[in-house]
């Protein structure tokens, strides 16, 4: 291995009596790509931060370059080359992409006039260093999530970065965006810049990584190649467990629960027809920007459609709010469960309830406090939802359990039909297995779901029927599951030759 760049050792650090990392050694070698992964609540992000000299140790040594620190603050930090770029990028949206990569620069150099001219030049030399062309004047919310993330490593450079943290970077891009992402780490690699990349996708661990270190609990489970792992070791070792969960299996014959007919949306989709019958789960999946989502939205009345027909158990319906799909039996749980799913700063109880208050009154339309907890409690035991109680904070949870929260949400609502637009998305392998389970028990017993995601595998092992989208059309049905593997299907989400038809 490389002259080691980090050298982690002993690390602990402990918030209000738990222990959040326990003697932990972490080490990265001068322009090496490694990996770190662990479940949700491992640890993983606040090793990040203490790196970063966000949060000081409890005990243990830090080593950038040769120098040792017993705790670094973050200029220190930056100072020594070590630049982190958190999953929400921390960029400024309605400044220019050249403002965004040269802005910290000129908050290092404490000048009160900005060089406009130098700014400009930096931030197209950082571009040009990782043969990157991107408009220096067009605003960065005007770009996409990938190119976001291509603005926040050349902010990086211009630090003069000698390691990149990168936490969840693939959580929103595209197949063919995270393969052109990895072009770019590969370039910084061969420039002697260090990667640390953290992520829940462990395909993509495999395809990029030299080097493993797991985390579990708080503790070090150990630091593999990458090549002596393969996906049900790396699954073990992170949860102690074995996942082999069978496809789901569908062998309904009903009438449709949910159909729908020449869906149409201006700059968005057009002539989507499809039905839903009950107790199945049909995959809808696509490239980003296939227009997927805007469907989701539409069904549940926050996109309102230009024309189509959307009928539920054989009525036709006008769904203009949500308030009017829920009413039908329709329920649907968003792709950012954060900012659309939670009311993160309420409680977790509240957050359950907060779709059936009107079930919860009494004849004199006053809440009844004995319903509010059954309910709350109800549901936090049927999802096994891991919490202090229904008074914690919903901001407090993992991941998953902030999912669990959200389901349970709409679960309440007793829907017939349930959209789950990127269900697992950001959650740890083990949460993971435990949503799909929820999913295919609901599907079980009835329920008729949809469920979109960008994630082959996710829908493989979960939908009996797969829509393939692209360009806000479908482009293919897939009748059944069982008659493509992996690779055919990423083949046909990729293709670019969209030809319409059904298989299986």
């Amino acid at each position: 291995m490389a002259e080691l760049f980090l050298e982690v050792k002993n690390i602990t650090k402990t918030f209000i009596g738990v222990k959040a990392l326990d003697n932990v050694d972490l080490s990265i070698g001068k322009g090496e790509i490694h990996c770190l992964v662990g479940e949700n609540g491992s640890g993983k992000s606040t090793l990040i931060k203490i790196i970063g000299g966000v949060y000081k140790p409890d005990s243990g040594t830090i080593t950038l370059d040769g120098t040792e620190y017993k705790s670094i603050n973050a200029i220190e930090s930056i100072r020594a080359g070590v630049q982190i770029i958190y999953q929400d990028l921390s960029l400024f949206p309605n400044m220019t992409v050249a403002e965004n990569i040269a802005m910290n620069q000129m908050l290092v150099s404490n000048n009160r006039v900005i060089n406009w001219k130098h700014m400009h030049q930096d931030a197209r030399k950082a571009l040009e260093e990782i043969g990157e062309d991107i408009d220096l004047y067009e605003k960065v919310e005007n770009l996409s999530i990938a190119r976001r993330q291509i603005v926040a490593i050349c902010r990086a450079l211009t630090q003069n970065a000698r390691l990149i943290i990168m936490d969840e970077a693939t959580s929103a891009i595209t197949k063919d965006e995270v393969e052109h992402l990895f072009e770019v780490i590969a370039k910084l690699q061969k420039k002697g810049i260090a990667i640390l990349f953290v992520s829940h996708k462990l395909n993509e661990v495999f395809q990029i990584a030299e080097r493993v270190t797991i985390i579990k609990d708080a503790k070090k489970v150990g630091v593999y190649p990458a090549s002596e792992l393969n996906n049900d070791k790396m699954v073990f070792l992170m949860t102690g467990q074995n996942f082999k969960a069978e496809p789901y299996r569908y062998n309904g014959t009903s009438e449709p629960v949910l159909s729908v007919h020449d869906l149409n949306k201006t700059g968005q989709f057009s002539g989507i027809s499809f039905d839903l019958k009950k107790g199945e789960i049909l995959g809808i999946t696509g490239l980003l920007g296939s227009g997927r989502t805007e469907i989701a939205l539409s069904l549940f009345g926050l996109n309102r459609l230009d024309s189509g027909e959307i009928r539920v158990n054989g009525k036709p319906l006008d769904i203009r709010s949500p308030r009017d799909a829920i009413a039908a039996g329709i329920a649907y749980l968003p792709e950012d469960r954060l900012t659309q799913g939670l009311f993160a700063a309420h409680t977790v109880g509240n957050n359950i309830i907060i779709t059936v208050l009107n079930e919860l009154l009494n004849r004199f339309k006053i809440l009844v406090r004995s319903r509010q907890e059954d309910e709350k409690k109800s549901w936090i035991k049927k999802l096994n939802i891991k919490t202090p109680g229904h008074h914690s904070s919903a901001s407090s949870l993992s991941g998953g359990n902030q999912q669990r929260v959200v389901i349970a949400k709409w679960l309440a609502t007793k829907p017939a039909v349930f959209i789950l637009d990127g269900p697992t998305i950001g959650i740890d392998i083990g949460s993971k297995h435990n949503i799909h389970e929820i999913i295919r028990d609901l599907a079980r017993n009835g329920m008729s779901i949809i469920m979109i995601s960008d994630e082959i595998p996710e829908i493989l092992d979960n939908c009996n029927r797969v829509l393939v989208m692209a360009e806000g059309r479908i482009i293919k049905e897939i009748k059944d599951s069982t008659k493509v593997n992996e690779e055919e299907l990423l083949d046909i989400v990729s293709s670019r030759n969209f030809v319409q038809g059904a298989a299986g």
